[in-house]
């Protein structure tokens, strides 16, 4: 039986990515790569530290949650196939084909273009900007890493340790936060802070190994409400001890408020969807089936958009965010609709057979 409430905090987490990237372009707390401030101190950036602490990690444990049922009906052959195909392939050769041109705008917006040697060799140049497009692209990365360690474990794990958590209760859930945070702590990567091996490998394989179970969301569920409240609290403390800090890195990205807060709203979400929203729509479905493609390719339109603006235009900070806000949502789509359609390049960068 299709599981509709994973599919709308799918889409709807992706609506709030796009939205997050928005407010990110323009924001005055991270400043590399980005088009900058309008204004020294901006109130609307409160959005970044609402969002950041636990959109990803949402996203990570719906993916391990969406491998366990795939695993149910498939072959881990299958899974390693499927998964590299639609994973591995974007975010590779997907980066060589068409995701330079993502490269070329986040090098004007960061003025590298300046600071090239004329000499440079354009293969070289090429070849730079293809990585620097790896944007938004790493999120598949990491879940294709993941996705491999989990077809590994599946070999010879034979659903002993599924079976030990059916039974987990609110309070083990709540408890899970401890390896949450410790997780944190561990397998970042220096420069560049996405790549969070720690925490974002163990929230996939708590979608797998525990949320995968309906009757455990299920008992969630009866305490929504009060998770709902819990989160909304630990939210204001979070953000009123480090707003103005850089959320992204340690210590404030793993500290224990945003931790907290990051678990609670995870669970509150789970349970709450899976309570009130395990059903769909007309929209609900357009959006689920296009959810993906407006994650892999908003950021161009957006940046490209926000590029365009800042250079030609000196437009105040309303217009400039409908705008760019506009840019990325229609030419997210309109990118989707377009390159699902040719062969050759859905394949590549979209990992798409048809």
């Amino acid at each position: 039986m299709r599981k509709y409430y994973l599919d709308n905090i799918r889409w709807m987490t992706v609506i709030l990515v796009v939205v997050y990237h928005v407010i990110y372009m323009f924001n005055c707390i991270i400043t590399d790569g980005v088009i900058g401030p309008f204004y020294e101190r901006q109130y609307q950036d409160v959005m970044q530290y609402i969002l950041y602490p636990w959109f990803m990690i949402l996203l990570f444990i719906v993916a391990g949650m969406c491998s366990r049922y795939y695993l149910e009906t498939h072959t881990v052959i299958e899974f390693v196939r499927t998964r590299t195909r639609k994973l591995l392939v974007p975010s590779t050769i997907g980066l060589l084909v068409f995701g330079w041109i993502q490269g070329y705008f986040n090098m004007a917006i960061s003025d590298a273009f300046r600071h090239m040697p004329d000499t440079m060799p354009p293969f070289l140049m090429y070849l730079i900007m293809a990585v620097s497009g790896t944007g938004v692209l790493w999120f598949i990365q990491l879940l294709w890493f993941f996705s491999m360690i989990l077809a590994v474990i599946r070999r010879f794990e034979k659903g002993k340790l599924y079976e030990c958590t059916a039974k987990s209760n609110m309070i083990g859930m709540l408890l899970l936060m401890i390896p949450v945070y410790l997780s944190g702590l561990i397998l970042n990567t220096p420069v560049i802070a996405v790549y969070r091996f720690g925490i974002y490998g163990v929230t996939f394989f708590l979608g797998y190994f525990v949320f995968a179970h309906d009757e455990v969301v299920e008992r969630m569920g009866s305490y929504a409400y009060l998770l709902m409240g819990v989160a909304v609290i630990l939210g204001i403390v979070y953000v009123a001890l480090h707003f103005g800090d850089n959320y992204a890195v340690m210590p404030t990205v793993n500290c224990i408020p945003a931790v907290a807060y990051a678990w609670i709203a995870c669970l509150t979400i789970l349970s709450s969807m899976k309570r009130w929203a395990n059903v769909t729509s007309k929209l609900a479905s357009f959006m689920s089936q296009r959810s993906f493609g407006l994650y892999v390719f908003h950021y161009l339109p957006l940046s490209a958009a926000a590029y365009v603006l800042h250079t030609y235009t000196s437009l105040s900070a309303i217009p400039s965010y409908f705008l760019t806000g506009l840019a990325a949502f229609l030419g997210g789509w309109l990118l989707y609709e377009i390159i699902s359609r040719i062969p050759i390049l859905r394949w590549c960068v979209l990992g798409m057979k048809k």
